[in-house]
């Protein structure tokens, strides 16, 4: 009984709605007030009574209306300020999620950079004190080469690795390897600097610094370019422009019932669609990119993993510094005598009196012994934002649907404006999204490309490119043996070694140390406190932002 009685309601209302809509409009009280409402210009223009429309071009109407042709102007200016408005309030919780997320990485790499520095000032300083003022300069240098990399510079990491143990060389040799009364000359110490390739102090380990420096700081680099541009591609199409005849269009739908004084209407769900839809068939041909570009995101986030990990890679750059000074001080009396034959005999000049110039009480929070909390790693607030991201990788395929669905078009079986009249539903065809979808749509003609989207969509390919890029690290566990020459320290990373690199020593076997690690928990881990700081996330409103 309830139902027939709701079904004889909603049919009154269609009655009472299409009459108003096929004859004159009893007045223009309605329209004024809501003219004034959105203040859309001066409320004088606005008739006090129907009159015929014969100026209006796109709201014609056989009877008398309550719109002139400078309403119409207004209201057209109207419809496309309101689905601009619309279109970046459906897209305001992704930006969000992504710029947010994007600062707070960026940050989160500072501070990282910050720490690995202090880690290492702090080996010189209680370890080879005698040292560590000279070193300073070396250790400041190479953390600002590795910041200006992620942050996009065009630098090598392989130059600034080589070059750091290029400076580090003469220190350590007149401190380790030959240390004297005095200090070297500068000119020696240039020789020392320009020799280091093929005296070789360090053994391979500069050249596994380069592959490791590499491999962890290029990925975390491109990451963070993908994030800045995931953001410009949202700024993009949050101000598109919107053809001609998209905008006649859109006055149709939103704003032409006003002219019959019907102010509260809706457009039918089957008309939304194709108005929309052809308004955004450019931006539909950004959504398989789109889809690719968060795929690609979330791979490369699954393979920032391991020994590899940025993490990981600078927060133990100390612990391989130091094995690099332990290679030669065991090989001393050799480098010595190699540096002999290539410089000469040392040349010195009166020291200096060394002192350790960094401030050890600087930043002694991040020095503590750092949170093995597995929740607070870097690799799992990544994959936090990813799982977050993934609920919108159909964003703009659906986005036409979800503007009508939840913000333009009518309920199913109310009542519904077609671009002429109120009627109980939209009887033409309803077409596809994309722009091939909108030959034959009722509403809007389509022509060519957006030379915008394709400048976009351009961006976005070539970013997935970088994102699958093969240089990448697609592996979990890795076994890291140290080989130097001379087969005292080996330095061998397992899968990423070559006859070349020397990997198994020459033989001698006086030390030998091996580091394996298996397991990505037993890693120190990065501070807890600056990852609740900096690496908050932002969860959805409500489900329906992910339609």
């Amino acid at each position: 009984m309830a139902g027939k009685s709701l079904g004889l309601v909603v049919l009154l209302l269609l009655a009472a709605t299409a009459a108003l809509g096929a004859g004159e409009p009893r007045g223009c009280e309605a329209v004024r007030k809501v003219f004034q409402l959105r203040q859309l210009g001066p409320l004088r223009g606005v008739p006090d009574s129907p009159r015929a429309g014969v100026d209006l071009q796109v709201c014609t109407s056989k009877n008398p209306t309550c719109c002139n042709k400078k309403m119409e102007e207004r209201y057209q200016t109207a419809a496309k300020q309101d689905i601009q408005q619309v279109l970046q309030t459906s897209s305001a919780t992704l930006k969000f999620l992504i710029s947010r997320n994007a600062a707070a990485f960026q940050e989160t790499f500072e501070t990282l950079i910050r720490l690995a520095e202090n880690h290492t000032s702090t080996l010189f300083c209680n370890v080879y004190r005698n040292m560590a003022a000279e070193a300073a300069t070396r250790v400041q240098e190479f953390f600002t080469d590795v910041g200006l990399f992620i942050f996009g510079t065009d630098i090598s990491t392989e130059e600034f690795v080589n070059r750091f143990f290029d400076n580090l060389f003469p220190v350590v040799y007149n401190h380790i390897i030959n240390p004297g009364q005095t200090d070297i000359s500068l000119e020696y110490a240039e020789c020392l600097r320009m020799a280091r390739r093929d005296i070789r102090p360090f053994g391979n380990i500069p050249k596994k610094v380069i592959g490791q420096m590499g491999r962890s700081l290029l990925p975390s680099r491109t990451f963070l370019q993908a994030l800045n541009l995931g953001i410009e591609v949202i700024n993009t199409t949050d101000h598109l422009h919107f053809s001609k005849d998209c905008s006649r269009a859109l006055l149709r739908m939103q704003y032409c019932p006003h002219c019959q004084g019907l102010t509260l209407s809706k457009p039918c769900m089957g008309y939304c669609l194709n108005v929309i839809r052809g308004c955004l068939a450019y931006m539909a041909e950004v959504d398989l990119h789109w889809q690719e570009y968060i795929q690609s995101l979330e791979e490369l986030s699954s393979a920032m993993h391991g020994t590899y990990d940025i993490e990981h890679v600078l927060l133990n750059f100390h612990s391989v510094v130091n094995d690099a000074l332990i290679q030669a001080h065991v090989h001393g009396p050799e480098l010595s005598e190699q540096v002999n034959k290539v410089c000469g005999p040392p040349v010195r000049k009166p020291a200096q009196s060394p002192s350790c110039s960094f401030d050890q009480n600087k930043d002694n929070e991040g020095l503590k012994m750092f949170s093995r909390d597995g929740e607070e790693t870097l690799a799992n607030r990544r994959k936090e934002f990813i799982s977050h991201l993934r609920l919108y990788r159909a964003f703009y395929g659906g986005l036409a649907d979800q503007l009508c669905g939840n913000e333009l078009a009518a309920a199913d079986g109310l009542p519904c404006w077609n671009g002429e009249d109120i009627v109980r539903s939209y009887t033409l065809r309803v077409v596809g999204s994309g722009i091939k979808a909108q030959f034959g749509n009722p509403e809007v003609k389509v022509k060519g490309t957006d030379p915008v989207i394709n400048q976009i969509i351009d961006k976005l390919k070539h970013i997935i490119q970088l994102l699958q890029s093969k240089s990448f690290p697609k592996y979990d566990n890795w076994d890291l043996q140290q080989t130097g020459s001379g087969g005292s320290v080996d330095e061998q990373i397992s899968g990423d070694c070559d006859d070349e690199d020397g990997c198994g020593g020459s033989g001698s076997g006086e030390v030998k140390r091996v580091m394996k690690i298996t397991d990505c928990k037993s890693m120190i881990l990065f501070p807890s406190y600056i990852l609740r700081v900096n690496l908050t996330y932002f969860p959805l409103r409500n489900t329906a932002e992910l339609s």
